[in-house]
């Protein structure tokens, strides 16, 4: 995942928050100043600071309310107390984020301040440092005890899963294994070749949304096997939460074959191993030098 978001490592910094205010703070978010329109900015005086993570509705959505677990795709304007200067905005850099309700994939502040609010409303989120990072990020200008406030635009809640209608693959396709409603592994059929040398995409429940383009950020649900029926070595499904990342820093034959098919789809990538990690697979890992890959992926959402 990317910019300012992680609340550890790859997870992004927007996550949980509950409401209510600190009485002693000599300012709350109704001295915070929006300005309205596509590409809004806050106006946050010097020194804001907050006990406890504090959210205002600027405008309320007619949307389908947030709950704990939900993913969810927002704009944001992120605005450190402290100097009152803005130290990102996904607004301006045409990148909206992707992000998941939960406590592993989110800081406090953001799961407390998304949940229970409704898709397409703007909300204002102030989150204390306890409900933030926790430590400095000296890259962002945030110190240790700094508060942060946020504007969001909350876009849409991303689904579960792919919803569409259902295609049969290429009969020597390896076929999904399913497992608690959703691929888990692989297993030939009676024509799946032992070897493969070309790549191919197959699409297995159709969706109906836009088209994903090269460089774009995905949000997915994926397994993946060693083709055609050795070891399952990752599983965003058996994890939890889908996982979002950019389509220029994944292998090849998923930075090539992605683009193009449309969201809410269901696919099948088949990858030999020169579309995949070739020779030089992650040493003592379950992915061997020349082994070929094959993925079932839910193309949930792309920004």
């Amino acid at each position: 995942m990317r910019r300012i978001l992680a609340a550890s490592g790859a997870a992004c910094l927007l996550l949980l928050a509950g409401c209510g205010s600190d009485p002693s703070s000599p300012a709350g978010l109704d001295d915070v100043a929006v300005s309205g329109g596509t590409s809004p900015k806050l106006k946050v005086g010097k020194d804001f600071t907050t006990g406890a993570t504090e959210t205002r509705v600027v405008k309320r959505g007619s949307g389908e309310k947030l709950a704990a677990g939900d993913s969810v795709k927002v704009n944001y304007v992120a605005v450190n107390g402290r100097t009152g200067k803005q130290f990102d905005n996904s607004f301006t850099s045409k990148s909206p984020l992707t992000v998941t309700l939960n406590e592993s994939s989110a800081l406090p502040g953001f799961l407390k301040g998304l949940s229970g609010q409704h898709v397409g409303s703007r909300v204002l989120v102030s989150i204390p440092p306890k409900d933030g990072f926790g430590q400095a990020r000296t890259e962002l200008g945030i110190k240790a005890d700094d508060t942060m406030v946020f504007l969001f635009d909350i876009v849409s809640k991303v689904p579960d899963q792919a919803e569409g209608k259902a295609k049969k693959a290429a009969k020597d396709v390896p076929a999904i294994v399913e497992k608690d409603g959703h691929p888990s592994a692989f297993k030939p059929t009676k024509t799946t070749p032992d070897k493969i040398s070309k790549a191919s995409a197959h699409v297995v429940i159709q969706g109906d949304g836009a088209a994903v383009q090269k460089g774009q950020t995905l949000t997915a649900q994926y397994v993946g096997q060693v083709y055609p029926d050795g070891k399952v070595f990752d599983s965003s499904w058996a994890k939890g939460p889908p996982a979002s990342f950019q389509l220029d820093q994944v292998i090849a034959c998923w930075k090539d074959l992605i683009p193009g098919q449309k969201i809410g789809s269901r696919i099948v990538l088949v990858c030999p191993a020169d579309t995949a990690y070739g020779d030089n697979p992650q040493a003592g890992g379950p992915i061997k030098p020349g082994d070929s890959l094959v993925f079932a992926i839910d193309l949930l959402d792309a920004s």
